[in-house]
Formats: C-alpha cells, structure tokens, sequence
C-alpha cells in the first residue's frame, strides 16, 4: 500500500495567491542561542500553500472550517487527469471521463508541474475549473472537488462564479494540491484542515494524502 502525501510544504518562498497575506516563518526560541527549547513562529493567511475553502469563504452567513463534516474530507475519491493542452476543466471534458456519480474529485493539471518543480512564483495561467464544469459537478452530487493550483477559479475574475456555485451547494473545495506523483485513479482521501476556531471561518491549511487501494488478489 502506497501513500502520496499531495500537501504543498510551506516555506516562506512558498507562491501565494496576489493580495493574500505572505509566508513569515520565524524562530523565537532556539536551543542554539540557549533558550530552552526550539520554538517557530509562523504567520500566513487561512489560503496558504494546499487549504480547504469553507463556505464563509463567499457566503456571509456560510458553514465555516471548523464545522466542515469530515465525511466529506474523508473517503474514496478519483484522481482526473487532465491533459497538458487544457487551460481550462469544460463540461465537453467532464462528459468524457467515468466520473462516479457521488464522491470527491480531485483534478491533476499540468499546475502540477510547478510544485514538483519547485516554483517561488506565482503563476497566472494555470489550469482552472469553468463555472458551467461547477454546475455539473453540482448536479452530480459531487462532495468535494480539488484542484492542484491555489485557486480553483480562473485568475482576474471579479465575481468568483465558481467558488460561489460549488460553496453555496455544500461542496468542499481543496486547493493547492500537489498531484505530480499521482497516476489517474481511485484512492482513499484524507484532508484534514486546520481546527481554526476563530476568525471569519473562511478556510484553513490542510494536510492531505491519498491511500493508494490494495490491489486484489
């Protein structure tokens, strides 16, 4: 049994979305100088590097990360692989893959390239999900939906149709995957955010892995 640990490592150099709060990563304490103990101090925004986009995201009285059913976050979803020639994930595209009718979908794009490549910038052009692709989702019944760029929206909107479509019908988004090691297929997820208790609830930084099936006999 294989796992893929598909969160992006946060470093300060780690891209963020333009206008989201930058990485600091600080020592306060440190053994080396004679304190106690090693201590970090860390600040960056609730969209930093792999994150769950909450409802509250977009939606004033919204579900917020802390209250995000775990169901959701938890249990077989399908790896999509996107061809290199796509800038953006259409309906035309969907209606050509076996998708299951309920679960959790998460999107590998050639965005997936940077991570693994070690990217320090932001990138404009990269792969997104189209608000008439949300819909179908929708209609789907889909649970959650991943995408391995630090938006699922494509870059310049003003009005961020597809996060409010797939938000305001129940489902979770996850960005910032790191998908570069992982073949199409189905797998177990587990993304757990960050238990942020305060603030606006608008999303947290998450670590996820996909449990590769255990082959049968």
């Amino acid at each position: 049994m294989r796992i893929y640990d598909i969160s992006v490592p946060i470093r300060s150099r780690t891209p963020v979305y333009p206008g989201d709060p930058p990485i600091s990563i600080e020592t306060w304490m440190a053994l080396a100088r004679g304190d106690v103990a090693n201590v970090s101090q860390l600040r960056f925004g609730a969209h930093t590097g792999t994150h769950v986009d909450a409802p509250a995201h977009f939606i004033s009285d919204g579900m917020k990360a802390e209250d995000l059913p775990l169901e959701a976050l938890i249990g077989e979803a399908v790896v999509v692989e996107v061809p290199e020639e796509e800038r953006a994930i259409e309906v035309s595209f969907l209606e050509k893959q076996d998708l299951p009718r309920y679960g959790r979908i998460l999107f590998r794009t050639r965005n997936s390239s940077w991570w693994k490549n070690g990217t320090d910038r932001f990138r404009e052009d990269y792969v997104y999900l189209t608000p008439e692709a949300a819909r179908a989702l929708v209609e789907r019944g889909t649970l959650l939906v991943g995408i391995d760029y630090l938006s699922i929206e494509g870059y310049g909107s003003t009005d961020f149709p597809t996060h409010k479509i797939l938000l305001n019908n129940g489902v979770v988004i996850v960005e910032g995957l790191n998908l570069s090691e992982v073949p199409g297929g189905i797998y177990e997820l587990v993304c757990l955010p960050l238990l942020i208790a305060e603030g606006a609830g608008d999303g947290a930084p998450a670590r996820a892995v996909l449990i590769e099936r255990a082959r049968s006999e």
